[in-house]
């Protein structure tokens, strides 16, 4: 990855060599790697069965979850919030795990829309839930910095399954939660 950065830095007409760039072909290699480590990740290790027993049947939300990825189409990133919820069915999911799941999927290259469906579908499979919601608000470097350069523009997502898709009080619940 570092001789491909370097090729770059020739491509554009600069000198690798120079003092400013002379170590960026490795810095740019070990943040590439870390900004997509979300490949060598799975959902089991990141659950790690901090999944346990609960009678709560009534919306579980986490919201204003931090999230940074890379668009696929230009490699530039976007950047948001993620809102999740679930109503469980006799298990919870530990709360560090629901961002966890978050970033996992954010740390690829992606687009927003098929974000917003990975964290709904592993959340379902994880928890089993009767339902789950997901919104991602976002804003995308590669719409503010370059083609028609919108600088206020946001790009917002939904995914519903189960009852939150089924059930409009349950959908109006989460969405009420969410906008306060």
């Amino acid at each position: 990855m570092e001789s491909s950065y370097r090729d770059i830095l020739l491509a554009l007409g600069e000198d690798p060599e120079r003092p400013g760039l002379k170590d960026t072909p490795a810095r740019a290699a070990k943040a590439m790697r870390y900004l997509t480590k979300g490949y060598s990740e799975g959902l089991e290790d990141i659950v790690n069965q901090a999944i346990f027993p609960s009678q709560n049947d009534e919306m579980v939300l986490v919201k204003d979850i931090e999230f940074y990825s890379l668009c696929e189409h230009h490699l530039l990133p976007f950047l948001g919030k993620a809102h999740v919820a679930y109503l469980p069915s006799g298990k919870v999911l530990g709360l560090s795990k629901i961002a966890r799941i978050v970033d996992m999927y954010a740390r690829r290259l992606q687009v927003q829309e098929d974000l917003t469906l990975q964290i709904a579908e592993a959340m379902m499979e994880v928890t089993q839930a009767r339902g789950v919601g997901v919104v991602l608000e976002a804003r995308h470097l590669c719409m503010m910095m370059r083609g028609v350069e919108k600088q206020a523009s946001s790009m917002k997502t939904s995914v519903m399954l189960g009852r939150f898709r089924n059930d409009a009080r349950t959908r109006e619940e989460f969405l009420s939660l969410i906008s306060h």
